[in-house]
C-alpha cells in the first residue's frame, strides 16, 4: 500500500467527473469513471462499490483487479459483512476476514488486503466502497482512512442527486415511509410539517414552513395520486380543517411499491397478451391454410406451413414457459441442489437444441479441459438459450454469436458476446429488471418479453454464482456467467 495517495491524480480526475456531469453524463457511467479516479488515487489493484437496498446488496461498479466480481450479490446478514454496516466508518482488514467464498476468490488473484468505507446518506446506508490491494500486511494509515471516507461521501452525494441512481428499484433512496402531515391556511402556505412528512419528501420543515407545498393538492374529500421529480409516487389526501379559517389538513404517504406491483401487473397483462399474439396468430394461419387448402398444396408449401407451425409453437412454449416462471417468485427455477457437472458438454448439448438460424450464426469455441461447474446442469440449456438469444436479436443478421468458456481458481465462466447494437453502461444493470425494455412503447425495433435476463439472473444466483452484462470493445455486448467450481 503506497505510504500516501495520490491527491494530484484525485483533484486531476475529479474535474473530468465534473464536465461529464455538466455534459449530461450520470449514473453508472460516472461513477465507474470514479472507481478508476479513486483506485489510482489510492494505488489500489481494484475498486468496487457495492448498492445496498432492503433485502441485500450486489456489486453495481467495479474496476482493475475487482473487475471480475460486477454483478456479484452481496450478503447484508452475512456476519462479515454485517460487521462492516454496522462499524467504523471505514475499516483495514485482510481479505480473509470476508466470507470464505469470496476471500479464497479474492486471495486467488492476489488480493490479500480490504479497505472498506460505508457510504451514508441523511443517516442512512447506501453501500459500501472497497478497495483493494495486494499487500497483505500493509496496513493503511490515517490518509488512507480519510481518504476512504471522503470518497464513500462523493459517491453518497450522487445517490442524493438521484441522477441514474440508485440502480436497483428497491434500493434504500426510494423507501416507503409512514404519513406526512401538513395544514395549510387559506393562502396555500404550509404552517404545519409533521418529521414523518419530512421522512416522505426529504423536505425539512425549515424549507418548508411558509411555503407552497411541493405537490398538488386534491379537492376536499377525494384522493390524488402524484409521481414526484425523483420518481417516487404520493397518494395525496385533503380535507377542511374544523375550527380554523379556511384551513386544509392535508395527508400523505409514499406508494412507490404499491405503484410499482400494479404497475408489473398490468404490464404483465399486456406483454402477455401482445407476444402471445403473434405466434397465436401464425399458427392458426398456417393451420387453417392447410385444413381448407391441403389438396390443391404442392408437397413443398405443406412441409414448410408444418414447419413453421413446429417453430412458432416451440416459440410459444418457450414464451409460456417465461411468463409462469416470471410470475411466480416462489417457482424454484434452477432450484435443484447443486453438482458438478460438466459445463463444456452442458453447453453444447444446449447449442444443438437452439433453432436452427441461431445455430447457424453460433461460434462456439470451448475448451475441452475445463473445471468442472457446480451447479444445476439441467438449467444451462435455459441460461444459453436466453443469452443467445437476446445477442442474436440486437445484432445484424450473419454476424457470428459467440460462446467462449474459462476458469480461474475458484470458478468457472462462460460468455456470450456478440457484434450488436451494444448496451449502454446505465443499461448494463436494468437490463436484468422484470419486463424492462431499452426501447418502450409500440414502436419497439426489437420485439421480445423484457423477461429472458431476468430469469436468467434468478437461476444463476440460485446455483451461488452471478451473471453481468458489459459492452463489448469495438462494439457489441458481453454477456458473463460465473459459477463456482465443483
Amino acid at each position: 500500500m503506497p505510504e500516501r495517495p495520490d491527491y494530484a491524480a484525485l483533484i486531476a480526475g475529479q474535474a473530468i467527473v465534473i464536465e461529464m456531469t455538466n455534459s449530461g453524463d450520470s449514473g453508472l457511467p460516472v461513477l465507474g469513471h470514479q472507481l478508476k479516479l479513486f483506485e489510482r488515487a489510492l494505488g489500489a489493484a481494484g475498486m468496487s462499490f457495492a448498492e445496498y437496498g432492503p433485502t441485500g446488496g450486489r456489486i453495481v461498479a467495479a474496476t482493475g483487479a475487482a473487475e471480475w466480481t460486477l454483478g456479484r450479490p452481496v450478503d447484508t446478514s452475512d456476519p462479515a459483512t454485517a460487521r462492516l454496516v454496522a462499524g467504523p466508518r471505514t475499516a483495514s482488514l485482510p481479505v480473509r476476514a470476508l466470507d470464505r467464498a469470496l476471500a479464497d476468490q479474492m486471495a486467488g488473484r492476489g488480493l490479500r488486503r480490504m479497505l472498506y468505507a460505508r457510504a451514508e446518506l441523511r443517516g442512512m446506508v447506501i453501500g459500501g466502497l472497497h478497495a483493494y490491494f495486494s499487500d497483505a500486511d500493509g496496513e493503511a494509515g490515517t490518509e488512507h482512512h480519510t481518504l476512504m471516507s471522503y470518497l464513500a461521501t462523493c459517491v453518497a452525494h450522487m445517490y442524493g442527486d438521484l441522477a441514474g441512481l440508485p440502480v436497483h428499484g428497491d434500493g434504500p433512496a426510494v423507501a416507503a415511509l409512514a404519513d406526512g402531515l401538513a395544514i395549510i391556511d387559506r393562502d396555500g402556505l404550509v404552517r404545519l410539517w409533521n418529521p414523518a412528512a419530512e421522512q416522505v419528501t426529504g423536505l425539512p420543515a425549515t424549507k418548508v414552513i411558509n411555503q407552497k407545498l411541493p405537490f398538488s393538492i386534491p379537492p376536499s374529500g377525494q384522493v390524488l395520486d402524484q409521481r414526484m421529480p425523483d420518481g417516487r409516487w404520493l397518494k395525496i389526501t385533503s380535507g377542511e380543517l374544523p375550527g380554523t379559517f379556511e384551513s386544509r389538513v392535508v395527508t400523505f404517504r409514499d406508494t412507490t411499491d404499491q405503484y410499482r406491483h400494479d404497475h408489473d401487473r398490468d404490464l404483465f397483462v399486456a406483454v402477455t397478451s401482445h407476444e402471445l399474439r403473434t405466434p397465436v396468430t401464425v399458427i392458426k394461419g398456417y393451420a387453417d391454410t392447410l385444413c381448407n387448402h391441403w389438396e390443391s398444396l404442392p408437397e413443398a408449401d405443406r412441409r414448410e406451413a408444418a414447419r413453421v407451425i413446429g417453430l412458432r409453437a416451440g416459440e410459444l412454449a418457450r414464451l409460456v414457459d417465461r411468463l409462469l416462471s416470471a410470475a411466480n417468485d416462489g417457482v424454484q427455477v434452477g432450484g435443484a441442489a447443486p453438482v458438478p457437472f460438466d459445463l463444456v458438454d452442458a453447453l453444447r448439448s444446449a447449442a444443438s437444441t437452439l433453432p436452427a438460424d441461431l445455430r447457424r450464426r453460433l461460434a462456439v469455441d470451448l475448451p475441452d479441459d475445463l473445471p468442472k461447474a457446480l451447479g444445476d446442469r439441467t438449467s444451462m440449456a435455459t441460461v444459453l438459450t436466453e443469452l443467445a438469444t437476446n445477442a442474436e436479436k440486437y445484432s445484424n443478421p450473419g454476424t457470428p454469436v459467440e460462446v467462449t468458456a474459462e476458469a480461474d481458481e475458484r470458478t468457472v465462466v462462460f460468455r456470450v458476446s456478440d457484434r450488436g447494437i451494444g448496451v449502454r453502461p446505465d443499461h448494463v444493470e436494468r437490463a436484468f429488471d422484470r419486463f424492462w425494455q431499452g426501447e418502450q412503447g409500440d414502436r419497439r425495433r426489437y420485439p421480445g418479453t423484457g423477461l429472458g435476463l431476468f430469469l436468467v439472473r434468478r437461476i444463476v444466483e440460485r446455483q451461488n454464482g452471478w451473471v453481468s452484462l458489459r459492452p463489448r470493445d469495438g462494439g457489441g455486448t458481453v454477456a458473463e456467467v460465473r459459477l463456482p467450481r465443483g
